[in-house]
């Protein structure tokens, strides 16, 4: 394998492992500073073990999060420094927002929830839980507009043959981060509501046939992530749809590779699923499986809309961006070779098909638990909790699809050319990549995946550990109602890791 081909791997690997925490994070968040601010309200006891016990595994995938978040900004020096240098006077202003305002925002409040609980007033602790989960939507914001430039650059100039900001307010307000920010945030909510579904079913079902003091907690917390779940699944509809009108304008290979349409179609139709090779570029072993029209009113809002095939594109491209890539040693294999505007068909095709099933596979299961369990009911039958449990995994697979589908679609592009934008402003991954030899890069990327793979084992059973201890597992010994704020150093400590 070249460094380009291992270079990437190593970035997909780590990303991907990284993104499974990220959403966890930002939506358990806050819906844990809303269990919170209901305790504070009602003084009902329910909503502060709710607190607790939530609050706990939302800190140990914190924990995690940091500790593999730390490692993605580095690559962009390690791996990718012809990169960094091409587009760091833009790219590097975001980022820097998300480190000096959010992160520290983030991690500074946190510790104050953490410790504060028998020392701060409670309406003070509830402010620091809430500017902490506030804070990690900050963070996403900052990290998608930097994404999101990349998808789409605006706000710069070409100058010495490099992207120079002109205005860090258009990079902030660009059209395709203003429409990926509540999708990312509502993906979210989808993996918080499907996780809350799960283990409170689960909860549920393990003592279905005992006295548990808990059991309203449980269903408070089914409840609240079910109805979580379907908003979460309407505004990606929503914000999927504006994403798509988006990517049409300003991405218009990718809308062709997400439908493996070959050939240009007026109207054009959307494919359901397909039969055969879809990385046949002439696409005559495929049959799909199509709806009339759709896909032009998803990408412009009428039936009517002609959209680009891969064919036409391709020839576009060629003549906008050139036919073979430079004749430079750098680019190793890659040298005066043709350029593939194509990106890879199966997995674009299938990434995006994946990411809608099992969104809405998983809004669906939410729901099915919350018409089981009415009434006071919890179901008899094992496949009960196996199902909420298994449908856990669904929002991660479909917001790690969607990310696939998104970064893999704008190839062979690491800066997707602005189509209104200036010339100039694009790069090639394969032009992007650090001058390193393959030993390197091999020595790096088995490094990190052997330490992301302890690191997943370790998360894994710490979240085993405290989702089987349940409410007891977390609360402090003093019982733990919230009247009294249980102060005292054990409380604290059950919360510190």
């Amino acid at each position: 394998m070249e460094v380009l081909d291992l270079a990437r791997w190593q970035f997909g690997i780590t990303t991907v492992y990284h993104f499974l925490m990220v959403p966890l994070t930002i939506g358990l968040s806050v819906l844990v500073a809303g269990m919170q601010t209901a305790w504070v309200r009602t003084g009902d006891a329910r909503y502060y073990r709710m607190t607790k016990f939530w609050g706990k595994l939302l800190l140990v995938n914190f924990a995690m999060g940091v500790v593999t978040g730390i490692v993605q900004e580095f690559q962009f020096g390690m791996n990718w420094s012809a990169y960094s240098r091409f587009v760091g006077d833009v790219f590097g202003a975001p980022l820097a927002m998300e480190g000096l305002v959010a992160f520290f925002v983030e991690s500074t409040f946190l510790g104050l929830w953490i410790f504060g609980w028998d020392r701060l007033p409670k309406r003070v602790h509830l402010a620091c839980a809430w500017a902490f989960s506030l804070a990690t939507i900050a963070s996403a914001y900052f990290i998608l507009a930097a994404n999101s430039w990349m998808q789409h650059p605006v706000g710069a100039e070409f100058v010495d043959g490099r992207p120079t900001m002109t205005s860090i307010w258009a990079v902030l307000t660009n059209s395709t981060a203003l429409v990926a920010v509540p999708h990312t945030i509502a993906g979210s909510f989808a993996v918080a509501a499907a996780f809350l579904v799960g283990v409170a079913s689960w909860h549920l079902w393990r003592r279905r046939n005992a006295t548990d003091e808990h059991r309203p907690l449980w269903r408070s917390s089914l409840k609240l992530g079910a109805w979580v779940g379907a908003v979460s699944f309407a505004v990606l509809g929503v914000s999927g749809d504006l994403q798509g009108k988006l990517m049409f304008e300003q991405q218009p290979m990718k809308m062709a590779a997400a439908e493996a349409l070959c050939h240009t179609e007026q109207p054009a139709s959307f494919s359901i699923l397909a039969v055969g090779d879809v990385a046949d570029a002439d696409c005559d072993s495929v049959k799909t499986f199509n709806v009339p029209a759709l896909l032009s009113f998803l990408a412009h809002g009428d039936l009517e809309t002609e959209v680009r095939g891969i064919d036409d594109l391709v020839g576009e491209y060629q003549d906008r961006y050139g036919t073979h890539y430079p004749d430079d040693d750098r680019l190793g294999e890659l040298a005066g070779q043709p350029i593939d505007y194509v990106p890879n068909l199966p997995v674009t095709y299938w990434g995006f098909r994946v990411m809608v099933g099992f969104g809405a596979l998983s809004a669906a299961v939410g729901m099915a638990a919350l018409w089981l369990t009415r009434g006071g009911r919890i179901p008899e039958s094992r496949w009960f909790p196996r199902l909420t449990l298994g449908a856990i995994v669904l929002p991660f697979v479909a917001n790690s699809a969607g990310w696939i589908f998104t970064e893999m679609g704008r190839q062979p592009f690491v800066v997707v050319p602005n189509p209104t934008g200036v010339d100039g402003v694009w790069m090639f991954t394969a032009t992007a990549v650090s001058d390193l030899t393959t030993g390197e890069v091999w020595t790096s990327l088995i490094a990190l995946t052997t330490v992301y793979a302890v690191l997943a084992v370790v998360e894994v059973f710490l979240l085993t550990r405290y989702v089987r201890g349940g409410v007891e597992g977390v609360l402090p010994a003093s019982g733990g109602d919230g009247s009294d704020r249980d102060r005292g150093s054990g409380d604290a400590l059950a919360f510190a890791y």
